[in-house]
């Protein structure tokens, strides 16, 4: 998962500490609770809320949209040195997750039932950034280098070793270290802690405005995503444990309609309305200016899905990411990893033209 930098952190702590109330009230770790309207409350931790790969969580609520399809979603984020997003919903901290979906596989191996209910991110969002200077271009010129990854084990761990093992290098062949995101990332790149790291917006365009480092492989759109992995790379989505989804349908489909409509705003809105309804903290920092942020948004917009339906051949492309990491084998169920009932009825609900082509159960 992603971490933040301290800057932004510090303040998303201080917004979670404002909802711990909230949270405290939302039932046993088990389940989500109700408000005394019969609203059913749900809490849900992002990993990494500030980050723009997660940004619908997000404006979902600054568009006022859980509230008209009748939940109340608590948010939350992970922080450096603190739980995982999934493994928070996993332990039933939290009851949803905003997560890659990859995890339902990593999940499935361990044992433990997870399942996406809505897909936003057709791709990753990343970008791996190689310092100014560097003959970096694809990932067959890792050899002998240090990778920066988040955290050795997360999701881009396993983008990176994903990307040198389709190059015919092994882990031996490079190094990764943990970088964490934000601030950190830019220090290891421009200290040469890392020769390159993976990263997302809005680091990316700090690192390229201050000349810090360049772009050296596309992850962050779906083409992008489909021509570097092989295909649609189902990333950022909504987890939950499976008996937390079956006990709940109502409480999820109900998080599922207000995150669809926010899909739909998203697709029908430029990166600057999408960033003025957007806290100020997430789009103007010690990172990133706001119109920064807009330029960012505008060049990686085309990440997000539509309609949240889960694509034909995500599933697939995902488990094969996890095989050749060494995460996964083909024994892994893909059809207990997901499914695309709840977007289907939150967009007849709407009378949403869908333009996703769904995936089957075989992914």
């Amino acid at each position: 998962m992603f971490k933040r930098s301290a800057v932004i952190a510090a303040s998303l702590a201080l917004a979670t500490l404002g909802t711990a109330t909230a949270c405290s009230s939302s039932g046993s770790s088990g389940g989500s609770g109700s408000s005394d309207s019969g609203t059913p409350t749900v809490r849900l931790m992002v990993g990494g809320i500030d980050k723009q790969i997660y940004l619908p969580y997000e404006l979902a609520q600054q568009l006022g949209f859980y509230k008209k399809y009748g939940v109340n979603v608590v948010l939350s984020t992970e922080l450096d040195g603190g739980v995982g997003a999934e493994d928070a919903m996993a332990s039933g901290q939290v009851d949803m997750a905003g997560a890659w979906y990859n995890h339902t596989i990593d999940f499935q191996v361990k044992g433990k039932a997870v399942e996406d209910i809505i897909q936003l991110s057709g791709a990753p969002g990343e970008r791996v950034m190689c310092a100014t200077g560097e003959n970096v271009h694809s990932a067959a010129d890792f050899k002998g280098k240090t990778i920066g990854v988040t955290d050795l084990g997360s999701g881009t761990d396993t983008l990176i070793k994903f990307l040198a093992a389709q190059k015919g290098l092994k882990t031996s062949d490079f190094n990764r270290v943990g970088v964490g995101a934000g601030a950190t990332v830019v220090a290891g790149l421009q200290n040469h802690k890392v020769d390159c790291a993976i990263t997302t917006q809005p680091t990316v365009a700090a690192l390229e405005k201050k000349n810090i480092a360049y772009s050296a492989i596309d992850l962050a759109t779906t083409s992008g995503a489909s021509s570097a992995l092989g295909g649609m790379w189902p990333a950022a989505s909504v987890l939950s444990r499976t008996d937390w989804v079956n006990s709940h349908k109502d409480a999820a489909q109900k998080v599922v309609d207000a995150l669809v409509a926010t899909m739909h705003w998203i697709n029908t809105h430029s990166a600057a309305d999408i960033a003025n309804n957007l806290p100020a903290s997430y789009t103007n920092n010690a990172l990133v200016t706001k119109a920064d942020y807009i330029t960012a948004l505008t060049q990686d917009k085309g990440q997000f899905l539509p309609d949240g339906i889960m694509p034909a051949g995500g599933p697939k492309t995902s488990l094969a990411t996890e095989i050749l990491a060494g995460n996964a084998t083909s024994s892994v169920d893909l059809s207990t990893t997901f499914t695309n009932d709840f977007v289907v009825a939150a967009n007849k609900l709407e009378g949403f033209t869908t333009t996703t082509t769904p995936a089957g159960a075989n992914g």
